[in-house]
């Protein structure tokens, strides 16, 4: 019998791991429980495609969080997730109407639309946030056959501006949307911020609002790679595996994706995750409001932080800080924090920022 590979490498760190930033939470490293779970579930062979029994099991995980209607399909990646669940509801005449800052709007490369084949009907919104009133801005014309149908309400729990709608905001989408006959999809990349923020479970402003599909951040929160499309409302979608395989998104070792969910997921590694970044974000917040020269653009709610600073204050401190501006022309930037931002972190940063301001 072959003997079993040892755990020798020849790999070798390419990078320093001291260097720190506010770039993004997808900038962080894995959770060591992630790691550990991917160690566990590395032994031995299991049946490819997703039946194996790590996703079997997240079954009955994700059933506690949103109930036993719920199913996930683990999926590669965010942009993956967003177009495999619209393309799921919608028809190839239908359309998404969803915030103008958007992440299915700004941020996937025109994906939704160039692999999904649907169309988008962007509202400009105050705060990242959609409202009945919003959302009937584009809401109309069903039966006008030059015009993209609208079929779904698309919103992002936290904003891609770091606010969060509070469980009575998505109920009133909900109700509205499916008044109208449509259905409402989540992106919850930073979805356990939004739960830690608002201090309640996840189910409470998904399906028990009335958000007929979810997807599932968790790259975000701890994980190596990789999200997961929750259908919650089944009566919703049509050929959801068929979607997931027909848009990339069907990953042959699927165990390694369901166990970095099944670590977040089947206790309370996920909230602990998402309470720590918001509370890094906070400290930042407060440190960055005893300065002069700097404005914080929008409530603090997630583990994010936007200003808007003096322009050649912001490019000295990216010598010093990674991070994005978020409207150059304006001075805008945004400061993540993640699971593993620490106190340390935060105040370094911070003083760094009051040199730049006095120079």
């Amino acid at each position: 019998m072959t003997a079993a590979l040892g755990p020798r490498t020849d790999a070798r760190r390419h990078h320093d791991p001291s260097v720190r930033g506010f770039a993004s939470d997808n900038y962080a490293g894995a959770h060591p429980e992630v790691l550990a779970a991917l160690a566990l579930a590395n032994e031995g062979h299991q049946v490819a495609y997703g039946e194996d029994q790590y996703t079997d099991h997240l079954q009955r995980i994700v059933h506690s969080h949103f109930g036993p209607s719920a199913e996930a399909f683990p999926v590669f990646n965010g942009t993956g997730a967003n177009v495999t669940a619209l393309q799921a509801l919608t028809d190839r005449w239908g359309a998404v109407i969803c915030a103008e800052s958007a992440h299915i709007n700004v941020d996937e490369g025109g994906a939704p639309e160039r692999m999904g084949g649907l169309k988008l009907l962007t509202v400009p919104t105050p705060d990242g946030k959609l409202t009945p009133e919003l959302i009937d801005r584009q809401a109309w014309g069903w039966e006008d056959e030059h015009r993209a149908m609208p079929q779904v309400v698309s919103i992002t729990q936290n904003t891609e501006l770091g606010t969060v709608y509070t469980v009575d905001e998505i109920r009133a989408i909900t109700e509205h949307a499916h008044s109208k006959g449509m259905k409402v999809h989540l992106d919850g990349a930073r979805i356990a911020n939004a739960a830690a923020s608002l201090d309640v479970p996840m189910r409470a402003f998904t399906n028990a609002a009335g958000v007929d599909v979810l997807s599932y951040g968790g790259t975000k929160n701890g994980m190596i790679f990789g999200e997961a499309v929750i259908v919650l409302n089944p009566d919703a979608v049509s050929h959801m595996r068929h979607l997931r395989k027909l848009s990339m998104q069907l990953a042959s070792k699927m165990r390694f994706v369901s166990v970095q969910l099944e670590a977040l997921l089947a206790k309370d590694l996920w909230l602990r995750n998402a309470r720590h970044a918001n509370a890094m974000a906070q400290r930042l917040a407060a440190g960055v409001r005893a300065l002069d020269g700097v404005e914080i653009l929008y409530p603090v709610q997630a583990n994010a932080v936007f200003a808007r600073l003096p322009h050649e204050v912001s490019r000295r401190l990216q010598e010093r800080f990674r991070f994005y501006f978020w409207d150059e022309v304006a001075g805008d930037v945004r400061w993540m924090c993640a699971f593993d931002t620490t106190e340390d972190d935060v105040d370094a940063f911070l003083q760094a920022l009051k040199e730049e301001l006095a120079r």
